[in-house]
C-alpha cells in the first residue's frame, strides 16, 4: 500500500461475516505497527481510511525521528 506510505502492507481477511482489512507497518525496529483495521463495505477502499491510515503513518514517522 505505497498510496499510504513506504513500506505499508495490507491484510485482507473475508469471512461470512463480511471483508477485513487491516493495514500496518512492520519496517521499523522492534514493532509492527497497526496504522487502521476496518470492515469494508464496499469494493473500495473509502477514502476516509486511507486518508485515516496515511496520517497515522505520518505521525509515526514523525515520532520515531
Amino acid at each position: 500500500m505505497n498510496t499510504v506510505g513506504p513500506g505499508v502492507r495490507e491484510i485482507r481477511v473475508r469471512q461470512t461475516g463480511g471483508a477485513f482489512r487491516v493495514i500496518y507497518v512492520a519496517k521499523f525496529a522492534n514493532a509492527v505497527y497497526v496504522l487502521h483495521c476496518f470492515q469494508k463495505k464496499t469494493q473500495a477502499t473509502a477514502k476516509t481510511d486511507l486518508d485515516l491510515a496515511q496520517r497515522r503513518y505520518r505521525d509515526l514517522v514523525k515520532e520515531l525521528g
